[in-house]
């Protein structure tokens, strides 16, 4: 090993974005092997969906300039195959391949990890919910129909990463197989399919697998000859766990947390910089590879935030934001932990690592004026008969919003039960607002008044917070997923409206002042630029909703909190005259949004 750090300074420093040089990456016992010599892998994880792609240059710079010689990368399988059968590697921020071109570019090596599942805090793990069309669907094993989506997607994105492979003079080093499957399921053989369909691809890397730092997960989720990720190794004992599970093949700590995710309702969590150092500070002496998980981590933008659940009644959605807490925040900015992550590396190094980047533009936008102009109730789509309610992804919808109405005939009044509401809903009896529920705890019974009409009429819209994804609910079908019953009589006969709330339906609102907007209002108001530059935008003095900046969607908001600041990138923003709409279920009257320069 005393030829190690002398081989870390020299890729670090010179880099690898010429291409004259190639390379080869193997695994040993005990080490991963850069041109048959022992390389100590220092990656900070970053996903190119959550950041705009202007930035990605600077955010991969960013990691470079805090000593990391890697970046780890999520591809997400529903981002570029959002409608089943259409896959987009060019629009937004989908073009894989130049993110891992501009990470050779900058002299970084690349951790793959493609899914199919991935996690992340991300709708559904990264699985498209077209799968959850099929009633009998199981997901991350052999189920021939879920195996025939993965084969697909397996066989677009290798078409795109091939040439980006070690072995093809790329940056690429490893690709991991599937995610932490160890805490979800005990089905070798399907990893190992997994495994084989890159192979069977042209992936000729090493792979690796990530699963948490105990026997019963590492038993479960690894496979023969590929390295052992742990999520996270942080210790003697959680590497032993690894040598003794495959003691033919080196392990890594494929996840260590500088940061961790945020639920709605809940404080930002900040994890002591301290922690963080002395776990960097345990891998460096041991000279362990490791990933910083994340060293930034952007925003979930649009309706890309997943959600939690641990048992049948509970559910944690996230936040919009992704920052994480983690040492490059969500704007692309330098915290406390990142220069004690850079001060710390950079005691093992014998050259100054490079300067930091200077920080992007951001400016504070104008506070201005937002008025209702329409609402939902003005805005619906031809409506579909259906006996029985229908979950959102049976009707071919896997985002936004859904609203179900029926006559009332016999039960008028009473106990009204839905079962079950995923994930928010409002209930609302001849047009007038009864109640909203939440389908977090499990109480999804509402008092329906009586009424005087003769053929009362029943509506309830519903709002999809976030596919779960992670645990033994990710199957988690949206809108209503059972049904609805009056006083223990099941309710029939119901029109369904479609509301994804997508970039055409937004573009096509119209004004409708003059009517009852009642709830799910619409407001419109603008602001003006001299420039554009990044900003966040203060929706504080607005309820529950979704936002959208010169059509673009940001992404959730909720007064339950912690997140109020909506990040709102300067390519999303022009000279002059921007325009702003807002969806609030609650409010009402006018109100104003105000701009500021930071997450809190």
């Amino acid at each position: 090993m005393k030829y190690f750090y002398p081989l870390f300074i020299f890729y670090l420093f010179t880099g690898i974005a010429s291409g004259q040089q190639k390379h080869t990456f193997s695994l040993a016992k005990t080490d991963f092997m850069l041109d048959g010599k022992p390389f100590q892998v220092i990656s900070g994880e970053m996903h190119p969906a959550r950041i705009p792609k202007i930035y990605w240059r600077h955010r991969i710079q960013m990691a470079k300039a805090m000593g990391c010689n890697t970046i780890a990368a999520y591809l997400f399988w529903n981002y570029i195959e959002e409608k089943e059968g259409v896959y987009d590697f060019k629009s937004e921020n989908r073009n894989i391949a130049e993110f891992v071109k501009i990470c050779q570019e900058e002299g970084m090596w690349v951790l793959f990890r493609p899914g199919p599942y991935v996690c992340a805090e991300w709708d559904f793990g990264g699985l498209p919910p077209y799968l959850l069309k099929i009633p009998d669907i199981k997901i991350r094993c052999m189920d021939p129909r879920y195996m025939a989506a993965v084969s697909k997607y397996a066989a677009e994105v290798s078409n795109q990463i091939k040439p980006l492979l070690i072995s093809n003079g790329g940056p690429i080093i490893m690709v991991q197989v599937e995610n932490e499957y160890g805490s979800y399921g005990n089905d070798r053989v399907y990893m190992n399919a997994v495994k084989k369909l890159w192979v069977d691809n042209g992936i000729n890397v090493p792979f690796y697998t990530a699963d948490g730092p105990a026997n019963a997960l590492l038993e479960a989720g690894t496979v023969d000859g590929a390295a052992i990720g742990l999520d996270s190794g942080s210790s003697d004992a959680d590497f032993e766990r690894a040598l003794k599970q495959n003691p033919n093949v080196p392990s890594f700590s494929s996840e260590t947390y500088p940061g961790w995710l945020t639920h709605w309702g809940e404080k930002y969590q900040k994890p002591a910089v301290e922690d963080v150092v002395k776990q960097v500070t345990y891998l460096m002496d041991h000279k362990k590879s490791f990933n910083l998980y994340v060293i930034h981590g952007g925003t979930n933008f649009g309706f890309n935030a997943g959600a939690n659940s641990f048992n049948r009644t509970q559910f944690q959605p996230d936040i919009t934001s992704y920052d994480y807490d983690a040492p490059i925040n969500e704007r692309g900015e330098p915290t406390a932990k990142y220069i004690a992550l850079r001060n710390l590396i950079g005691k093992y190094t014998s050259k100054k690592l490079p300067k930091i980047p200077e920080s992007t533009a951001v400016t504070v936008v104008p506070t201005f004026e937002m008025k209702p102009f329409t609402s939902i109730w003005n805005e619906l789509p031809i409506g579909i008969k259906a006996t029985q309610v229908q979950s959102m992804e049976s009707m071919g919808q896997y985002n936004g919003f859904i609203l179900y109405r029926t006559k009332l005939i016999g039960h008028k009044s009473g106990e009204l039960v839905i079962n079950e509401p995923h994930d928010y809903a409002k209930v609302l009896l001849n047009g007038k607002l009864v109640d909203s529920i939440y389908r977090d705890g499990g109480k999804w019974t509402v008092k329906l008044p009586e009424s005087d009409v003769k053929d009362p009429v029943l509506e309830i819209l519903v709002e999809n917070m976030g596919h779960i994804n992670f645990g033994q609910f990710v199957i988690d079908r949206k809108g209503i997923t059972d049904r609805v019953t009056l006083e223990g009589m099941t309710l029939f006969n119901w029109e369904i409206f479609n509301l994804p709330m997508d970039d055409q339906y937004i573009q096509s609102l119209k004004s409708h002042e003059n009517t009852d907007l009642h709830d799910g209002v619409f407001f419109k108001g603008s602001f003006n630029l001299k420039a554009a530059a990044d900003t966040y935008l203060d929706l504080s003095k607005f309820k529950k909703g979704v936002i959208w900046v010169n059509g673009h969607n940001l992404g959730r908001y909720w007064n339950l909190g912690p997140q109020f600041h909506l990040y709102c990138p300067a390519n999303w923003l022009k000279e002059g005259e921007n325009e702003v709409i807002v969806l609030d279920l609650h409010q009402k009257n006018a109100s104003s949004i105000s701009g500021v320069k930071t997450l809190e």
